[in-house]
Formats: C-alpha cells, structure tokens, sequence
C-alpha cells in the first residue's frame, strides 16, 4: 500500500511540474508575441491614437498639468513609481544576493546577479534601438534620463519582483503562501508600470512593452534556473525534493 500512495504522490509531483513547465513556456511565448506586434506598431506610428487617449483620459482636460484624482494620489503615484526605480531595484537585488550568501547558496546569488543584470542591459539596449521620444502631450510629474520604450520601469520591476517572487515561492510548501508571493510580484509590477502612465513619462505601449519584456525574461530565467536545479549546479531550495541529499 505504501508503495501504490509513494508512486501515485510521485506521479503527482511529476504531472504538476510538467504543467508548470508548460504554462510557463506558453506564457513566453504569449508574451513575446505580443511585445512583437506592439514594438511593430510603434514602429509604424500606428500606436499613437491608442496611448493619446489613455494619456488624456488620466488627465484633467482643463488642465493637461494636473492628473486626475486628489494631490495625494499623486503623490501616493510618486512613491509607487519608485518602487521600480534603479536605486530601488539595486538594493532590494543586493539584499537578495547577501541573504542567499550568507544561506551558502552562492550560485543561486549569481543566478539572481545574472537575472537582473542581464535584464538591465536588456533594457539598455532595447531603448537604445527604439529611441523612442519621450510623450510630450502632457508635462511630466517627476524627472526622466532616457528614451522611452519600452519601460524601464515597467520591466525591470518585472525581471526583479517576478524572480525574487518565484524565488521565495520555490522555498513554500505551502500553495497559498505561493499563489500569493507571485501574485504580490505581480501586483507590484503592475502597479509600477500604471504609476508611470499617470505620471505621463510613459506611453501605454511602452509600458505594455515593458511588461511583456520583463516577464519573458522572468520566465526564461526561471525555466534556466529550474534545469540548473535538475542538473545540480544550482542549489535546490528546501521544498525540492532531494534538497538535503549531497
């Protein structure tokens, strides 16, 4: 009896993991389409009656300066925004990597060095292609250095909270607790990408783009630490099975 419940709990995991895997590599792929087609539309000047009317809709028509809502929402925009800034983003990575240090689990830290330093450069390179104007149809709430799309915000907050959340979930063996670390990544990463819209320093497209970036390459880091796990060059995390075995 023992026996049949180990091999049917086995066979369980192995269905769950497999489903995992192919939602993830949907989800990429879901997700570099539709960077594609909007990158092509930009391209072509075709986006600019969709961002115009979501940037003007978030502003008041009497005033293009002002942003709908209270000051205080405002203000409450600003500090969500930073939660995506670099500086931000740095040092929540270099607690990161200093926890998981100081764990032993040193290859994991340069997995997470490597995730996020190779979505910056992502970043870097993407908006150096594009050069993408800054939106000029409403004056900016808060100061910005670079080109426009995609969002840098929008995606290095999905590269760093999507794989720090992926992360924490992996070391959960409870479900709930899981669902909610990638659905708090999430919000974060929404809520950062829609701050810089109201702010009026991004276009819509440049934060849809952003996200879609980001979380491609979330996913591709994932995917690549999962196989690094399976093969043993990157520690597994205490809910894997075989974690304490050398």
């Amino acid at each position: 009896m023992r026996i049949v419940v180990a091999h049917a709990t086995s066979f369980y995991e192995a269905a769950r993991r497999e489903i995992g895997l192919l939602v993830a590599t949907l989800t990429l792929a879901v997700a570099t389409l539709v960077f594609v087609s909007i990158a092509d539309e930009v391209r072509e000047g075709q986006a600019i009656s969709f961002d115009r009317s979501i940037m003007l809709a978030l502003r008041d028509a009497a005033d293009l300066s002002n942003p709908v809502g209270p000051p205080w929402f405002e203000e409450m925009a600003r500090d969500v925004t930073a939660l995506g800034s670099f500086a931000v983003l740095l040092l929540i990575t270099f607690a990161t990597v200093l926890y998981l240090v100081m764990e032993r689990k040193r290859r994991a830290a340069l997995l997470v060095l490597a995730a996020v330093g190779g979505g910056t450069l992502l970043s870097t390179v993407l908006k150096m292609l594009f050069a993408r104007a800054r939106p000029d149809l409403v004056p900016h709430a808060t100061e910005v250095f670079t080109a426009s799309f995609p969002s840098g915000h929008a995606m290095m907050s999905a590269v760093t909270y999507l794989t720090l959340g992926a992360l924490l979930a992996r070391v959960q063996p409870n479900r709930a607790v899981k669902v909610y670390l990638i659905a708090l990544a999430a919000a974060v990463t929404a809520l950062v990408g829609a701050s810089r819209v109201y702010l009026g320093v991004h276009w819509p497209t440049d934060v849809l783009a952003g996200w879609c970036v980001g979380a491609s390459w979330a996913i591709l880091c994932w995917l690549a630490a999962r196989a690094l796990q399976t093969r043993g060059q990157v520690e597994r995390s205490a809910a894997t099975p075989g974690a304490g075995r050398p």
